[in-house]
C-alpha cells in the first residue's frame, strides 16, 4: 500500500469518525430528512429507520435502483450509520440479509448500536455490520445478489480494486447499484490537493467515462447510467469549516455544481 493511499484513508477515516461523533461535516446536510426526500427516499422508508441512522451523507438512492426482492442478500459498501442497510433490510424481509461494511470504527459502533432499535420497529433481525475496507471486502466470493453504495467509492484511493472486489463478491447474475459523485470536468488543482475536499466527497471523484472503464475492466457489464444534477451546494446551510475551505478554493463565480454530477450506475455480473 502506498503512503499516499494510506494518507487518504487516514484523512477519510478521521473525517467520518468526527461525523459519527456528532460533529458537522461538509459531506452531509444539516437537514438529512429533507435531503433524503429530495433524492427519492420514500417517507415510509425514513419512518422505519432507527433514530440517527440518516446522517445526510447520501447523493442518491441505490436501494431504489437495485429493485431489491425478498430473500436476497445485499452488501452496502461504506455503510456509515446504517442508513441504506436498514432500508434494504426492510425490503429483503426475514429470509434476506443486509450486510454493511465500513472502515471507520466509530461509524460501525453507531450502526451496530441501532440494530436493536431497528428490530424493535420492524421485527426483523436480518442486519449485520462488518469492519473493513472496500478495497478488501470482508465477504466471501459470489456471496451476494446485489452490491449497493452511496457516495463512497469516490473516496477510495484505489477505485479499480474496489470494482474488482465488487465483481468478486457478486453471485453470477448479481448486480452493482451505485450512487456516487463524478466529474463533469476536471477540478481546479487546488481542490485536487485539498484534504477538506476529499472528506467532502469531491477531490476523489473521477470523470464518468473513467468510472465506466474501471467497471468494464473488472468484468462487469454496464446496464444503465443515469446522470443527474446534484445540488452539492445544499451544504451552504452548514457552518462547517471544511465546506467553507472547499468553497473558497473554487474559481470566482463558480460552484461545486459546475464540476460535480451525481451518477446512478447499474452493472451486472454474467
Amino acid at each position: 500500500m502506498s503512503d499516499s493511499s494510506e494518507r487518504i484513508r487516514d484523512a477519510v477515516r478521521h473525517g467520518y469518525a468526527e461525523i459519527a461523533q456528532g460533529k458537522p461535516g461538509c459531506c452531509g446536510s444539516s437537514a438529512p430528512d429533507k435531503l433524503a426526500s429530495g433524492i427519492g427516499y420514500m417517507s415510509e422508508d425514513l419512518e422505519s429507520l432507527p433514530d440517527g441512522a440518516n446522517m445526510g451523507l447520501s447523493c442518491g438512492n441505490p436501494t431504489a435502483i437495485a429493485n431489491l426482492k425478498p430473500g436476497q442478500g445485499v452488501l452496502d459498501l461504506g455503510s456509515g450509520g446504517g442508513f441504506d442497510v436498514f432500508i434494504a433490510a426492510k425490503r429483503l424481509g426475514p429470509n434476506g440479509r443486509a450486510i454493511g461494511v465500513d472502515m471507520t470504527p466509530e461509524m460501525l459502533n453507531k450502526a451496530r448500536a441501532s440494530i436493536p432499535k431497528f428490530t424493535e420497529k420492524t421485527g426483523l433481525s436480518n442486519v449485520e455490520f462488518r469492519l473493513g475496507e472496500i478495497e478488501h471486502i470482508p465477504v466471501a466470493d459470489a456471496r451476494v445478489d446485489a452490491v449497493i453504495s452511496n457516495c463512497v467509492i469516490n473516496l477510495s484511493p484505489d477505485k479499480e480494486q474496489v470494482w474488482r472486489e465488487i465483481a468478486r463478491v457478486l453471485k453470477p447474475g448479481g448486480k452493482a447499484c451505485i450512487s456516487d459523485l463524478a466529474l463533469k470536468k476536471p477540478l481546479p488543482e487546488q481542490l485536487l490537493n485539498s484534504v477538506s475536499a476529499l472528506v467532502c466527497c469531491v477531490a476523489g471523484a473521477v470523470l464518468v467515462d473513467e468510472t465506466l472503464r474501471m467497471i468494464r475492466q473488472a468484468g462487469l457489464t454496464i446496464d444503465n447510467v443515469a446522470e443527474k444534477k446534484y445540488n452539492i451546494d445544499v451544504m451552504t446551510d452548514s457552518n462547517d469549516p471544511l465546506y467553507r475551505q472547499v468553497k473558497e478554493s473554487l474559481p470566482q463565480g463558480s460552484t461545486l455544481g459546475d464540476y460535480v454530477v451525481s451518477v446512478d450506475i447499474i452493472a451486472m455480473k454474467s
